[in-house]
């Protein structure tokens, strides 16, 4: 079964116009998920909007949007308000500028999609858009209405297509420097260096999502499976505590491990601060 796309319009490249079709690149769809169950009857549970001070049920006509000015003081806003404020939509990705791909923030990357030909009278042009991208190794910054929003999304070649990915704007990315502000620059002694130096080539690989297990998915997928067949599981054990050893000790260990080299005499442990 063909993939529906979640948005048809056209890219549009200075007077070059492509039409084109933006599809889920990533979706949660596949994990599990549960409902909420009234033990007692086994039936689902309905959730209920009730007002906080009477707790008593609001019915949907009654229901409206509204941001919160002051502690408990709302202004109220009507559906027709909102909707008044969602942009125009002319289904069209135009592309602004051109960034290289070496200069792009991924704390800035969002949701990404898969963008393809609308039609295949289309595909000369796209892939000679997609061509372009890859020869000049560069990504296209481009906007539109998706989703009722205005969004800018980062556009870049992978294999036969294209992926778009919404960008987060500025202001929903959070200053380093509230987390960062305490670290402080420590001096770190050469031999330590050269040991996590060590370390990382001897674990040097390449990125491939495939390997990387899903261990609590896994878990859940089989306590349901054990459920339905009436099998009981074994609880997981606790982990055992981190301990707090010698830094130098750790990375003379790893490298022994990592590289399968004798082992250093560690150092002696110091206490912790």
């Amino acid at each position: 079964m063909a993939p529906r796309a979640n948005w048809k319009g056209f890219l549009k490249i200075a007077e070059v116009t492509c039409p084109v079709a933006l599809y889920t690149a990533a979706s949660t769809s596949e994990r599990i998920s549960f409902h909420t169950i009234n033990r007692a009857t086994g039936n689902r549970v309905k959730r209920q909007f009730v007002d906080s001070e009477t707790g008593k049920p609001v019915a949907a006509e009654d229901q409206t949007k509204g941001y919160e000015a002051h502690k408990g003081d709302y202004i109220i806003l009507s559906d027709e308000e909102i909707a008044a404020t969602v942009p125009d939509s002319d289904k069209t990705l135009a592309v602004s500028e051109f960034v290289e791909c070496a200069n792009i923030d991924t704390l800035f990357l969002d949701k990404p999609y898969y963008l393809a030909p609308a039609d295949k009278a289309a595909g000369e042009t796209f892939a000679l858009i997609r061509e372009g991208l890859r020869k000049k190794n560069v990504a296209a910054i481009a906007s539109t209405v998706l989703f009722r929003r205005l969004r800018r999304l980062l556009i870049r070649p992978a294999g036969s297509g294209l992926i778009a990915t919404t960008l987060n704007f500025d202001y929903e990315i959070r200053s380093e420097q509230q987390n960062f502000s305490t670290m402080g620059n420590k001096a770190i002694e050469p031999e330590m260096l050269d040991l996590a130096k060590h370390i990382i080539k001897t674990k040097a690989g390449q990125f491939d999502a495939a390997k990387f297990d899903d261990r609590y998915e896994a878990a859940l997928a089989e306590l349901v499976k054990a459920k339905l067949e009436g099998r009981k599981i074994k609880p997981a054990g606790k982990r055992p505590e981190a301990k707090v050893i010698d830094l130098m000790a750790a990375l003379r260990e790893s490298a022994a491990q990592a590289g399968g080299g004798r082992k250093k005499p560690a150092a002696s442990r110091r206490k912790a601060g």
